[in-house]
Order: structure tokens, then sequence, then C-alpha cells
């Protein structure tokens, strides 16, 4: 499962809630879908989707069958949203945010951990890692990735020589 975004609030009486997501993209949500909610560390919840309506491209106003109050929905507040990798196939090779908690592994240093954020800098992303002890920033750029497993979560990176000990102090 992939991580797409939160339940931030309700909205109405009816149940109705407010879903923000990373994916980029406002049409990929439909009523068939499954999500995935977190109600606990490690616990995933499926709720079947009554109606999905995009607001804008960051956010949607779904119903959740069997959720038709506000106090039902309210449980629900603040709660991580994941979904299949399948669903997401195509646009998660598009949107780096997607890439939380992949394995990243370089051709060189092996093993470098998980992706434990993804930020923007101007056109450039770059994933936030914990290496050795130390947080390290490592371009997600066209040229260092090697490849990408959505299934598998995992990135293949080739990185510049010298980049990990610049954090490291190796040098």
């Amino acid at each position: 499962m992939i991580r797409i975004g939160k339940i931030v609030a309700t909205h109405g009486l009816g149940g109705t809630l407010i879903l923000t997501h990373v994916v980029g993209n406002s049409q990929w949500l439909k009523k068939e879908h499954v999500l995935h909610v977190e109600m606990q560390k490690g616990s995933y919840i499926p709720h079947f989707i009554d109606q999905c309506k995009a607001v804008n491209p960051k956010e949607y106003h779904i119903t959740i069958e069997n959720i038709n109050t506000m106090e039902a929905a309210k449980r629900l507040v603040t709660k991580h949203v994941y979904v299949d990798e399948a669903l997401l196939a195509d646009y998660a090779r598009q949107s780096p945010l997607l890439w939380i908690g992949f394995t990243v592994t370089d051709k060189a240093s092996g093993n470098l951990g998980p992706i434990a954020d993804v930020m923007q800098t101007g056109n450039q992303w770059l994933a936030k890692l914990n290496y050795k002890g130390t947080e390290v920033l490592i371009p997600l750029i066209e040229q260092t990735i090697e490849s990408l497993d959505i299934k598998a979560k995992k990135l293949n990176i080739n990185l510049p020589d010298g980049l990990l000990e610049v954090y490291t102090g190796a040098l």
C-alpha cells in the first residue's frame, strides 16, 4: 500500500469527509476504489467509497459506506489514508511524494534506508533519509534514478561520488 494522504476534516452533517492527497492529479479517485485508513499504527481498515468529488487538485470530498453521521466521520479525522499500489502505478512515477517509505539503494553504497520525507525545491525533488545516524538529502532527478519498483517500494539510485561523505564527514 502507498500512503496518499490524510483525512483532515468533516464536511456538513451527513458524514462527508475532506481527504487531502499528494497524488498531484484530481482524476485518479473513483467510487469503486477502496481506501485503507490507518486507525492505529500498522492497522489498516478498508473503507469503500460511496461518493467522491474533487474540490481542487489536492483535495476530495468523500462519503464512505456506513459512515453517514458527523460523529462517525469525526473518528476518521487526522488518520492517514493508503491505497493499493496498482491503483496509482502510473501516478507514482510522476509524484515523488508517494515514495515516502520506499527503501533507497545506491549503486556504490548499498542500502541507504527508507525515505522519511520528500520536499520540492524549485523544480527539483529531494528525499530526506536517515543514513548512519545523519539526516541526508538525496536529489531525485533523472540523472540519479536508476529504477523505481512501486510494488516492492524500492528506489535504486546512482549518487554522485562524494555526496554521502559530505553529510557523514568521511571526506
